[in-house]
């Protein structure tokens, strides 16, 4: 095996995204995407018999797309990585599935590794930008998982410092979406709302960020309230047969999701002494979070790194390079003794890795 540069074939099927990627040591040669959310956009959600039926019909084609557009073969791998967690459970099993298949029929090493922090990985692969430094808090935000962490090695020391109690950030989003008549997913519905909307308009709650609540969740995260909130503020209107102020509404919601995202990030960051905060996930792709996230870390000398959007969302790229640096760092292969986990904590980076 090349540990030097090594030639990663990596596979996500977490969600509703069957991700394909492959990366030769920190240069990223392919991010294959194919995604089934037309499919359950009439459910509005994802459904997760369907999420996995597609990732069985998406995998091969995807596989085959990737490797023409890096110019390697499935010969020419040094190994290959999946997801086994955290996740959806049938749709973690086909990639799981299918990555141990290739691992044997081709004889390959195979890695298994944690999607949380596969996001933190993603940012690695941004050719621009400088090596990313340690420690880092990250605030990993998407459609499943709303997670703080700090990160002292992408390889050894990933430590969950909070998560969301309830509903993730992206469920919130696509929920208050329905409740405003608005189409899934609800995130890209909800900013293009928004963007004429007064986000003073309303005091909706910050979930969490009570004064009571600072010492037992002050990292933690719930927008379960949140959504509630908004649920009878637009019942209340309508049933006085008033009409729903759509885009006063959508910016109210999202303005309280992001305080309580920065605000708690910004935080960790503080009380940790580390000048450093990492975006990932889907909901990164709100220009909103973003411009304050931004703005808020520069007045108090933090330095905010986003990976590129189309590495943000759920990919098999990331997971391709967080196993190019274990490969780098020396970690042995995985055995063949996992399955999907889909509740894999954090802290396990790798698993299943052989003794």
């Amino acid at each position: 095996m090349n540990r030097a540069e090594p030639l990663v074939l990596g596979i996500e099927t977490s969600c509703d995204e069957t991700g394909i990627g492959i990366v030769r040591g920190r240069t990223l040669l392919s991010n294959t995407i194919a995604s089934s959310m037309d499919e359950h956009a009439r459910y509005g959600g994802v459904v997760p018999e369907v999420a996995a039926r597609a990732h069985l019909e998406a995998l091969q084609p995807s596989i085959e797309a990737a490797l023409a557009e890096s110019g390697v073969t499935l010969a020419d791998l040094d190994a290959v990585a999946v997801t086994s967690g955290p996740g959806l459970a049938g749709a973690l099993m086909v990639g799981v599935g299918a990555a141990k298949a290739l691992s044997v029929s081709l004889e390959k090493p195979l890695y298994a590794v944690n999607h949380l922090v596969g996001h933190i990985a993603a940012d690695i692969l941004d050719a621009d930008a400088p090596p990313l430094e340690y420690p880092t808090v990250a605030l990993l935000v998407s459609g499943g998982h709303t997670s703080l962490l700090l990160v002292r090695d992408l390889t050894t020391d990933v430590e969950l410092l909070g998560e969301t109690m309830d509903d993730a950030a992206g469920e919130a989003f696509d929920k208050v979406a329905r409740l405003l008549g608005l189409p899934y997913p609800g995130g890209p519905e909800i900013d293009r709302a928004a963007a004429s909307g007064d986000p003073k308009a309303i005091a909706f709650p910050r979930g969490l960020s009570r004064a009571s609540d600072m010492a037992k969740h002050r990292y933690d995260f719930s927008f379960s309230g949140l959504k509630t909130a908004v649920a009878r503020w637009v019942e209340q209107r309508e049933a006085q047969g008033e009409t729903v102020p759509v885009a006063d509404v959508a910016a109210s919601f999202r303005e309280a999701v992001v305080d309580v995202l920065v605000t708690k990030a910004l935080a960790a960051c503080r009380d940790y002494g580390v000048p450093r905060l990492l975006l990932g996930g889907g909901v990164i792709a709100n220009r909103r979070l973003r411009d304050v996230a931004i703005e808020r870390a520069a007045a108090e000398g933090v330095t905010v790194r986003i990976p590129p959007l189309s590495l943000c969302t759920d990919n098999g790229a990331m997971i391709a390079a967080l196993t190019s640096e274990l490969i780098m760092s020396g970690r042995a292969p995985s055995t063949l003794e996992f399955g999907a986990d889909s509740t894999l904590p954090v802290t396990e980076i790798q698993v299943a890795e052989s003794a």
